[in-house]
């Protein structure tokens, strides 16, 4: 029987661009198949952006990114961010690929590349073509379908089942009706993945 796992992330999450790599290798070695499902946070459900963190936390969590990005070795930009715009429209990308059976994984790397690795306004549509179309895609016809009802509608479903999950943060992973919510949290999954108990 082939395993599932739902993946409910964002291109704007810099832990979902951290942990990317190590939960598709993690998936692949295990057979798992990954549906993904593009969300924004939850809050109904707890979730707290970080801009409305305390100055405390918000230092803490910045730091941390920092040591998770140099374990994973992936670069991470984190100054000059302030006037970058808002990423969700990449997100849509994400999703329109998904529905026309392209690579979203290889779209989803490509845009978190240029946001978290290089503090690139992929929020700006000029900037976001020149991505798209450098990492191998038609990006037009994909910018063409950000404002399609079936984009909305995928984006609406996903919400609404990451809500009815339980989910509030990103990256959050579900396999077998448990949910890992944070990259950090990946050993659990793969102990789920082979077989072994997850709890004591």
């Amino acid at each position: 029987m082939t395993k599932s796992i739902d993946y409910f992330f964002s291109v704007g999450s810099p832990w979902a661009y951290i942990g990317f790599d190590a939960f598709l290798d993690l998936a692949a070695r295990h057979k798992a198949e990954v549906r993904p499902h593009i969300i924004q946070l939850i809050e109904e459900n707890g979730a707290i952006y970080s801009r409305n963190r305390p100055d405390a936390r918000r230092a803490y969590w910045l730091r941390d990114l920092a040591r998770w990005a140099a374990l994973r070795n992936k670069p991470l930009a984190l100054e000059n961010r302030a006037g970058l715009s808002d990423p969700s429209p990449a997100g849509r990308l994400v999703v329109a690929a998904q529905i026309d059976g392209l690579d979203w994984s290889s779209l989803t790397k490509a845009l978190q590349a240029a946001l978290w690795g290089r503090a690139e306004d992929i929020g700006k549509a000029d900037l976001r073509t020149a991505i798209v179309t450098k990492a191998g895609f038609d990006a037009e016809a994909l910018e063409d379908r950000i404002g399609d009802a079936d984009v909305q509608a995928v984006l609406d479903a996903n919400f609404q089942r990451a809500k009815e999950a339980g989910v509030f943060g990103i990256p959050t992973f579900r396999y077998e009706g448990e949910l890992y919510w944070g990259q950090d949290s990946l050993p659990f999954l793969e102990r789920h993945l082979a077989g072994e108990p997850i709890l004591a």
